[in-house]
């Protein structure tokens, strides 16, 4: 017979509806074989008692909808942001807050570069704070006139370049791609938007995306980082999955060491419908605990803060014109009725009202002409939805997961500029869910802001921006809720809430072990609890002191 370890702990705090909170749990085989009172689980026989967790709190392992593993590989490059920012390796690097100072560093990181040749490439720009000022390419020309220079926005749907990147791509004014900026006089200014104008400069570059995770590192980085804030399942959500990727993932998640189990989603453009169903199938022939390939990935509109997203009418507070299709929304249909039809769960990058309204009319269409049970196609962002969308997405048996995290970095953005305060208060609608009955996640987006589903369940339950203000008191959820959309809620838009999400017999024994108590501490102090580490299959991940 297997060896049965149970844990006591300060308190258990399950998911469960049926048993909400215990003190003792029992791991077999990796799995929970009970959970409640030590008197309760004696009868499973012969138990190796660990008191490892007895002054700690365990709750499921968080569960990142909506990540990417580009978290573990984009720290190859320089960041540019305007929020501090912490690296895996711990280091802290400084908010830059105007162009000027962006532009500063670049200089003195290409001063030391030795090869002529090699691009600047940096991340994490966000100009939305500048008062209005957009980054062109006569900036970047300050950094060099010969090096190619490229610096990707915060939200990783926006480009800048200079001179020679427009160059060596051919942009100029006769170029008709949608995407690419041009000023008053029809003349690009460097900035680029969106899939097709940003891939031109990206190839012309010499820059594959895609193959920062060829490095196996990269994805040992990504999944310590997400293990450190308390994830046990992290979805790498839209990738192209080229054999380089998919063997750095397989490599990585081959070790009993890897400490997280990883979902990636393949992007539907990425190859012909066909031979997108053909090699998906096939990759899930390599499905293992800690790696499941199965997803798909439609990217529709851009950035709310990029000055991308579709929106409805009235549009942009601020007047700016409409935004961005990645994908029409002939194509979203297309692609969307041939991996329903081919039996995949669908998640849908909708940020802008517009966008989520097709995506809803598409499923509606799909589910029309082939009728399908428990498909659970996903709302992904969705931060504009208002009350009639998720009534939608109920009626049609979808699921959402909303971009929380935005609230605070981008929300007084929104409030000002994009949206204007009336839908800026009711964005990212966690209280909408719950009320029309939608299958909710929420989620951070790494690395547009960092992981951290308990500074997540923050920003849904107090709904603070950046400044202090409270965006939207009618749409904060209770801690419980939250701490549910991080868990077993974003296990259930996932397809696998009947194997992580919640402790519970059968389940996979993945915990998140906390100092402090998140139901029992203030609900403005939810961020601020401490994660101990992780419980993975049965296997304890201590993280380090800090």
């Amino acid at each position: 017979m297997s060896s049965t370890t149970i844990y006591p702990a300060r308190r258990i705090i399950t998911m469960n509806a049926h048993q909400p909170f215990a003190s003792h749990v029992a791991v077999r085989d990796g799995r929970v074989l009970g959970v409640g009172s030590l008197a309760e689980l004696e009868g499973w026989g012969p138990y190796t008692l660990d008191r490892s967790f007895e002054s700690l709190v365990l709750l499921p392992g968080f569960v990142e909808g909506h990540s990417h593993a580009y978290e573990g590989g984009v720290w190859k490059f320089p960041y540019v942001g305007f929020f501090d920012r912490r690296s895996p390796d711990g280091a802290v690097s400084p908010g830059l807050k105007n162009i000027e100072a962006v532009v500063s560093r670049l200089r003195d990181i290409e001063r030391g570069m030795t090869d002529a040749g090699q691009p600047l490439l940096a991340w994490g720009f966000d100009p939305i704070y500048f008062g209005g000022r957009r980054m062109n390419a006569a900036d970047l020309d300050q950094v060099s006139t010969t090096r190619p220079v490229l610096v990707i926005h915060s939200n990783f749907h926006v480009l800048n370049v200079n001179s020679p990147v427009l160059a060596k791509a051919g942009i100029d004014h006769s170029t008709n791609v949608h995407g690419i900026v041009k000023d008053s006089a029809g003349k690009p200014t460097g900035e680029l938007q969106e899939i097709a104008a940003k891939y031109m400069a990206y190839r012309a570059s010499g820059i594959d995306l895609a193959g920062v995770l060829s490095d196996e590192e990269a994805v040992w980085r990504f999944a310590r980082v997400a293990q450190l804030s308390g994830v046990t399942t992290a979805t790498d959500l839209h990738n192209e999955l080229p054999e380089s990727t998919v063997a750095g993932y397989r490599r990585a998640s081959a070790s009993e060491d890897f400490p997280i189990r990883l979902l990636p989603a393949f992007g539907a453009i990425a190859l012909p419908v066909d031979e997108g169903v053909r090699k998906l199938k096939a990759l899930m022939q390599h499905n293992n605990d800690r790696l499941r390939f199965g997803l798909v990935k439609i990217v529709t509109d851009g950035s709310i803060q990029g000055l991308s997203a579709r929106m409805r009418w009235p549009g942009y507070y601020n007047g700016l014109p409409n935004g961005v299709w990645n994908t029409g929304p002939d194509d979203i249909d297309r692609l969307l009725q041939a991996y329903h039809d081919a039996g995949f769960q669908v998640h849908i990058h909708t940020n802008g009202d517009e966008a989520s309204e097709v995506a809803l009319d598409a499923v509606e269409r799909a589910l029309a002409r082939t009728p399908r049970r428990d498909h659970r196609h996903t709302l992904q962002h969705c931060q504009m939805a208002d009350a009639a969308q998720f009534r939608r997405m109920a009626a049609l048996g979808m699921c959402v997961n909303l971009f929380a995290n935005h609230l605070f970095y981008w929300g007084d953005i929104h409030y000002s500029q994009t949206l204007g305060p009336e839908r800026a208060n009711r964005m990212d609608a966690c209280a909408t869910a719950l009320r029309t009955g939608v299958p909710f996640a929420i989620h951070c987006d790494a690395p547009v802001t960092p992981i951290g589903p308990l500074f997540t369940a923050w920003c849904a339950v107090n709904r603070l921006t950046a400044s202090g203000r409270t965006l939207g008191e009618s749409e904060q959820i209770a801690p419980a809720d939250a701490l549910r959309a991080v868990t077993l809620g974003a296990a259930q838009t996932l397809k696998l809430d009947d194997e992580i999400g919640s402790i519970e017999v059968g389940k996979r024994a993945d915990f998140a072990v906390l100092h402090e108590d998140p139901l029992e501490v203030p609900p403005t102090a939810l961020k601020d609890v401490r994660v101990w580490g992780t419980v993975l299959g049965g296997r304890v991940f201590e993280a380090p002191a800090a």
